[in-house]
């Protein structure tokens, strides 16, 4: 019997990637995010190579809505097997001084409180059958502090938390939890940063079960650009000074 796959915040880019991968291996596929016209775009595109996919519109933020779409999906492709959770930041990025509560909740509610609402609606099952895969995303601020995506990264690290204690929980319950860190641009015929390279890696954790973490991309080439934006700051800012 074919396994499901829903990915959550599903785009063109990271989540049509996991999506393919998935596939390839004889998964169904869920798609949910906003936009139908967009979705139904993107199963599509799936059907075109041969993959069974369906589309399921939710606001992530709407936890009705979202619960209401992940049992669609369960009811239209079968118990879901592999959650992914990927959405990307909406809203505005604050710089860390200018962080607002308004913009700060408007990021959390996003990637932790909408990675709850859908872990909370498929784990009961997983956990009744001893086993599935779960596995979330957040992107590098998750992990180096960035002043420029100061609300993101709070909100990120936070999720990130939370995947790796959920890993160690579930665990001996069979169920896998695995987080990926996104430190690069995803570029279509980018090597490891390509959406279906990106996708492959997923699909390994899901094989391999043995790592809490997959950092795709560069964390020290970041922590440079993070120095490197910061000191042209302060340059400028020794600039203005030097002239009043």
């Amino acid at each position: 019997m074919a396994k499901t796959l829903v990915v959550v915040g599903a785009g063109p880019g990271l989540g049509m990637g996991v999506a393919r991968a998935f596939g390839r291996h004889g998964f169904k596929v869920g798609l949910i995010a906003r936009a139908k016209a967009k979705l139904d775009a993107l199963v599509d595109e799936l059907a075109g190579v041969g993959i069974t996919a369906a589309a399921f519109p939710a606001d992530i933020r709407d936890h009705g809505d979202l619960a209401a779409a992940l049992t669609a999906a369960k009811n239209a492709l079968g118990p879901i097997d592999v959650l992914e959770f990927s959405p990307s930041p909406t809203g505005p990025i604050t710089q860390a001084g200018q962080t607002s509560v308004a913009s700060a909740t408007a990021q959390f509610e996003l990637h932790v409180l909408g990675a709850i609402a859908a872990v909370q609606h498929v784990l009961p099952e997983m956990r009744a059958r001893r086993d599935g895969t779960l596995l979330l995303t957040t992107g590098v601020s998750s992990t180096v502090p960035a002043p420029f995506l100061a609300n993101v990264g709070m909100a990120m690290a936070g999720l990130r938390n939370w995947a790796h204690a959920l890993h160690t929980e579930l665990g001996p319950e069979g169920i896998y939890v695995g987080t990926v860190t996104i430190a690069s641009s995803i570029v279509p015929g980018g090597g490891e940063a390509d959406p279906d390279a990106i996708g492959a890696r997923y699909y390994t954790m899901y094989q391999q079960r043995d790592r809490a973490e997959e950092i795709i991309g560069d964390l020290s080439a970041f922590q440079a650009l993070v120095d490197q934006r910061v000191g042209v700051a302060l340059d400028t800012a020794g600039s203005a000074d030097a002239t009043e």
